[in-house]
């Protein structure tokens, strides 16, 4: 949601969304392990971290560069991804961390459900009701769609939209902190484990349709229903193959996604 939603406001890809949720892992895990905060009242520092790490990156890397080619704003992306890469590195090197945190498991017939597991996909309809709650229910949410529709129209209408810019920006980068919060209570993780999630987060955009942040949801939902479905029939070496595929074919055939792209 957060990767599309940057797309959505401002044609903006963002090359820096992988490490912004590994960021939120390790928000998770100092934040379970130093400060000894439960990881999901956690999530709300995490949140507001994001948010504002969002609006400084664009301040400072992509506001100067939001109506050049786009070239110049991949750039502009891919550098702060390097940046946090870089001095992640440093502070927490490579190694693989965890929070050992346990919800316990539900049993389903012969499946287990891990807890961490069934609340992170209840936050994620969480979250997801509240940003469209926030897009269409609050004026600064109606100011986001209306600078995302046609700028120069909302900023003679007196939205300010360099200010809308920046919230969105933070917005999208807070909805990948959360992600990445949420992520770290179940799967183990390092400074560089943002990237395959950023990959799967171009392809679910697409699924979703580009600049659909609700759509995003039913097209995380359907890439992870393939994800479990496709080892039951072939070797697991073959999921990103189908999904990469799935990808080229859908841009190919469908650009605007299987829910539609913003208008």
């Amino acid at each position: 949601m957060g990767l599309t939603l940057i797309w959505g406001v401002m044609n903006v890809i963002n090359l820096s969304h992988g490490p912004i949720i590994a960021l939120g892992m390790f928000g998770s895990y100092l934040a379970f392990i130093k400060l000894g905060i439960n990881p999901y009242l956690a999530l709300f520092l995490i949140a507001a971290a994001g948010l504002l790490l969002g609006i400084v990156i664009y301040m400072v890397a992509v506001h100067r560069v939001i109506n050049a080619p786009h070239l110049s704003s991949l750039l502009a992306t891919f550098s702060v991804n390097m940046i946090i890469i870089g001095l992640g590195t440093a502070a927490f090197t490579t190694s693989p961390y965890n929070v050992d945190f346990s919800m316990g498991q539900i049993q389903i017939g012969s499946t287990s459900l891990l807890g961490t597991r069934l609340i992170a996909a209840l936050v994620a309809m969480l979250v997801t009701g509240s940003l469209y709650i926030f897009l269409y229910r609050t004026r600064p949410g109606k100011y986001i769609r209306a600078v995302a529709n046609n700028r120069a129209a909302a900023e003679l209408m007196g939205i300010p939209s360099t200010q809308i810019l920046a919230l969105s920006f933070g917005l999208g980068t807070m909805l990948a902190a959360i992600a990445g919060g949420l992520i770290a209570t179940f799967f183990p993780f390092s400074i560089l484990s943002g990237g395959g999630y950023e990959l799967k987060s171009f392809v679910i955009g697409v699924l979703g349709g580009l600049g659909n942040p609700v759509g995003a949801l039913a097209g995380g939902l359907l890439l992870g229903v393939l994800e479990s479905i496709i080892p039951a029939f072939m070797e697991a070496s073959w999921v990103p193959v189908i999904e990469f595929g799935l990808f080229i074919v859908i841009l190919l055939v469908k650009p605007s996604g299987l829910f539609g792209a913003k208008k």
